[in-house]
């Protein structure tokens, strides 16, 4: 049988490299609680609509590298649960939905006008598990309720679609079964594993309405993202990211070019504590949608003659999204895109004095940039400032992070006016550059722990066991060995593992006088049971 694999495009992250991982995540978290913001986690996929309309149909993102599947006719109880409450609302005297009971929750919780009480699960198909669960909730209310009255359970199904409802038989004595006729099945619906990760902020924004709060959002999350592109040099399938956004309505100060620069300088702040040094911040502006409206003609016009002569994806660009030409890596193309129209040039007013003020802001803060006239990003939900961090150490695609401001994306949606700010940073380009920097970053030594405890004994495994907890619950970091070994395995063992060995014998268990060996002094001492964790403290 063939080994299995992990997936092309994705990998395992194993120590001592995620000690390098955790150690950029905590700096990140440390920058961002400076700056005010807090985090959130958003599920890792979303409905396939919301990267169309916010990523942009025509990008490469949604067109060729999304990972979607439809999730398939899915059982709605809720809807089956009120179906049920109109059938027999007259007989009821009290309903609750969802009621926590012992293990679990109970879907309805029925009071009758005539006294009796049924707990009542919705389910859309029958099983031996589904009535045994039934059986347990009923027992669990009659014994924790203190009402004298029957207690039932009901198991509510659906009926073949087209057919009557059957009358069932009854299972037990406490327990009801019953068909209701209706359609209790939502559609089929389009699922995506998200390829980013600021649609979804901004999704969750506008469901739990944190505009109504009057304040700037500051966010941030660390997460993967996927995306089905030809794997390379820090660029994977699964790949993880770092970013933040600032959103929020138009009179918390969401549009403030200030907004901007601050994000910079955090960006440019958090690559300084990691050490990355060399840096560059390419700086942009692409404009309202209006000026990108009117560049894209402007675009598209000086593309109709030298398109031809561009790689196949060019070509295509060139007619459904002129602004994607720009984002071409490919060498030959480079000279032409030089000599296209700038962006810069078909900005309005309001425009070039927003983008003014960010350079000000950041020229004041000592923030060194570069001006990029062809950086437009690759999603199609930027407006005005646009940016990346890149660093020579990558290669040709040197990009370490990169972001814009998305002052339409919410009311792309369907959310309210919102304008922001955020960015992305890729951890595993990241990790690469800063391994560049210091090669000996990944192969540092394995964590050595405070001591090893080594029984004696087979027989003494679980008095270990006691002694191994005793020291964790003190604050140290303790290896626990097993009693089948020989001493000179635990030895062994417990020189690649911690500074120090507890040898846990019979006399030493009876006694309360443990010996200790130092493994980088080579000396050996006898320590009481209660000073123990005194002397093996670091």
């Amino acid at each position: 049988m063939a080994t299995v694999k992990a997936v092309r495009g994705t990998r395992d992250l194993l120590p001592p490299e995620t000690a390098l991982w955790n150690r950029i995540e905590a700096a990140a978290r440390k920058v961002f609680a400076r700056y005010n913001f807090g985090e959130i986690r958003t599920p890792i996929f979303e409905d396939t609509g919301l990267f169309a309309r916010s990523v942009g149909e025509e990008t490469d993102i949604v067109s060729k590298e999304l990972y979607s599947w439809e999730d398939g006719e899915r059982f709605d109880e809720r809807k089956m649960a009120g179906a049920w409450l109109k059938l027999h609302g007259h007989e009821i005297r009290e309903a609750s939905r969802e009621v926590p009971l012992g293990f679990g929750y109970i879907d309805l919780l029925v009071t009758y006008k005539a006294g009796s009480v049924e707990l009542i699960e919705f389910k859309s198909r029958e099983d031996t598990r589904s009535i045994q669960q039934l059986r347990q909730f009923v027992d669990s209310y009659a014994e924790s309720s203190a009402r004298t009255s029957e207690v039932r359970g009901r198991l509510v199904l659906p009926a073949r679609r087209g057919a009557e409802p059957k009358k069932l038989p009854k299972p037990g004595p406490d327990i009801e079964r019953e068909e209701i006729a209706g359609d209790f099945y939502l559609s089929s619906e389009s699922l995506t594993l998200r390829p980013e990760n600021t649609a979804g902020v901004v999704r969750a924004y506008i469901e739990h309405k944190l505009g109504e709060s009057g304040q700037l959002q500051k966010l941030y999350y660390i997460g993967p993202q996927f995306r089905r592109e030809r794997p390379q040099k820090g660029r994977y399938r699964q790949f993880w990211q770092i970013g933040a956004e600032v959103i929020g309505p138009p009179f918390a100060g969401s549009e403030s070019p200030l907004r901007d620069a601050e994000v910079l300088e955090m960006l440019a702040t958090l690559l300084d504590e990691l050490g990355i040094t060399g840096w560059t911040l390419e700086l942009n502006s692409v404009g309202s949608a209006a000026d990108r409206a009117r560049y894209n003609d402007v675009l598209r016009a000086a593309l109709v003659e030298v398109a031809p002569k561009m790689c196949a994806d060019c070509q295509r660009r060139a007619v459904t999204n002129p602004l994607r030409v720009l984002d071409c890596k490919v060498p030959e193309d480079q000279p032409i895109i030089a000599a296209l129209p700038k962006i810069t040039d078909s900005l309005d007013q309001e425009s070039k004095d927003h983008f003014a003020a960010v350079i000000a802001a950041l020229d004041a803060a000592g923030v060194p940039y570069q001006l990029n006239p062809r950086l437009v990003r690759g999603l199609d939900y930027y407006t005005r400032t646009t940016f990346e961090f890149t660093h020579g150490g990558l290669g040709a695609q040197n990009a370490l992070l990169g972001g814009g401001r998305y002052d339409g994306l919410s009311e792309a949606i369907g959310g309210p006016k919102a304008p922001g700010i955020g960015f992305a940073m890729g951890l595993d380009r990241l990790v690469l550059t800063l391994q560049a920097a210091k090669p000996n970053q990944e192969a540092a030594p394995p964590q050595v722990v405070d001591a090893y405890i080594a029984p004696l004994g087979e027989q003494l495994s679980a008095a270990a066991l006691v002694l191994a907890r005793e020291l964790r619950r003190a604050g140290l970091n303790i290896e626990l060995g097993d009693g089948s070994f020989r001493l000179k395995k635990s030895f062994e063992a417990a020189d690649k593992a911690a500074r120090r060995i507890v040898i846990l014998g019979e006399d030493e268990l009876r006694s309360g006088i443990l010996t200790v060996k130092d493994f980088a002094t080579g000396t050996q001492s006898k320590v009481a049971r209660a000073e123990l964790a005194s002397f093996l403290a670091p």
